[in-house]
Parts: structure tokens; C-alpha cells; sequence
């Protein structure tokens, strides 16, 4: 996720293991740490999300920890609209011709 319109961008990366009760903050920096963050995610195929006040509060977390249970609705809403976007592109994958 990154902040988009501030004066230097900010990114939070988020891991979500099987076992977790909730997602863990496992990446976050602002500018050119910020930017190594994003691109990582995209050469990954990962989706970045611009959400800045999301973010902000992101940003207050801890490297390793949990998110609180205060975020756990935005962050479910910004996993739900990713896993949207992958059912998406897997049923066009699945409609692309020439596919056998």
C-alpha cells in the first residue's frame, strides 16, 4: 500500500501467513525505501494499493507485528478488492483464446 500525494511516499507491506490471527506489517519506509518497497511488489506481480490514510496509521506499527484490531475492517476491505482483481484476471486467463 502507498500513500500517493504526499510530499514523499510512503509504503507499508503486509503479509497475511495461514497460521496468523491477523495481517504483520513486515516491510514500511518512506521515500526512496519507499519506492524499493513498491517496485519489489509490482516485479513480484504483487498489487500495490494507494490508500494515505491507511497508511499513515499503518505506518505506526511496528516492523513484525500485527496490525491492531482497530485496522482490521480497512485492511480486510483492501484484501477483499485484491482478491477481487485476481478472480478477475484468472477468469480472463481462463477466457483468453488460444488457451488448450
Amino acid at each position: 500500500m502507498t500513500a500517493a500525494g504526499s510530499e514523499r511516499p510512503s509504503a507499508v507491506a503486509l503479509s497475511y501467513p495461514d497460521k496468523a490471527p491477523a495481517p504483520i506489517v513486515v516491510a514500511k519506509g518512506y521515500g526512496v525505501v519507499a519506492e524499493s518497497i513498491m517496485r519489489e511488489a509490482r516485479d513480484n506481480g504483487l498489487y500495490v494499493h494507494a490508500s494515505p490514510d491507511l497508511i499513515r496509521l499503518l505506518m505506526q506499527v511496528d516492523l513484525d507485528q500485527q496490525i491492531p484490531p482497530e485496522l482490521y475492517l480497512a485492511v480486510a476491505e483492501v484484501m477483499a478488492w485484491i482478491h477481487g482483481l485476481e478472480q478477475a484476471e484468472d477468469a480472463a486467463v481462463q477466457r483468453s483464446p488460444g488457451r488448450s
